[in-house]
């Protein structure tokens, strides 16, 4: 069962998405929220040429309730991911780094990729903060006429803000061909 917080980050992301999923980055209103995005957590902005998924995650954590010390947000995935990770193998945080392969997600998570051809792994973002890839806020796990799957929303899909499904196993765990997937980011908030 979704937490008042888990709640509360999966309306904002929907929100957003629903005011914004019509208009591209270089367009207004999206472009002003995007500098938002940026101030609101007190990120210098470097306009909308530049990589705003990781951005958009933090403003949607941030707006949620979520701390800096909680979460640490960034302009890079790279960065709260590996502090998730090192949450978990410390046993402690609200936020902690599992595998794909062992975590069935719940609304409130990341979900976290690789982009542009990349094939980071688990481990590697472990050990690593700074490379490309992607998150996610869980919006919705459920089940259809196909088996079960999950909503992702997120910034800077399609240069707009974005809504994604995801396959799911029998059990709730990420189908992941090809490795496309790197961690999740459990939210126990």
């Amino acid at each position: 069962m979704p937490s008042t917080f888990t709640k509360k980050l999966a309306t904002v992301a929907q929100e957003q998405h629903r005011k914004f999923s019509l208009f591209r980055e270089n367009q207004n209103p999206l472009s002003a929220q995007i500098r938002l995005y940026w101030t609101e957590l007190g990120l210098s902005f470097p306009g909308v040429g530049t990589a705003w998924s990781a951005v958009f995650v933090s403003w949607c954590m941030k707006q949620a309730g979520a701390t800096k010390n909680q979460f640490g947000f960034s302009a890079r995935h790279g960065d709260f991911i590996h502090a998730a990770i090192a949450n978990a193998q410390a046993g402690q945080g609200v936020f902690l780094g599992r595998r794909v392969a062992q975590y069935a997600p719940k609304v409130g998570d990341l979900l976290h990729n690789n982009r542009s051809g990349n094939s980071f792994d688990f481990d590697f973002a472990a050990t690593h903060r700074k490379y490309e890839s992607h998150s996610a806020i869980v919006v919705e796990v459920g089940t259809d006429n196909r088996g079960r799957y999950l909503w992702t929303i997120g910034g800077n899909e399609g240069d707009s803000v974005g809504i994604k499904e995801v396959r799911l196993t029998s059990t709730g765990l990420v189908k992941n061909p090809g490795g496309l997937y790197i961690s999740i980011v459990e939210t126990t908030l």
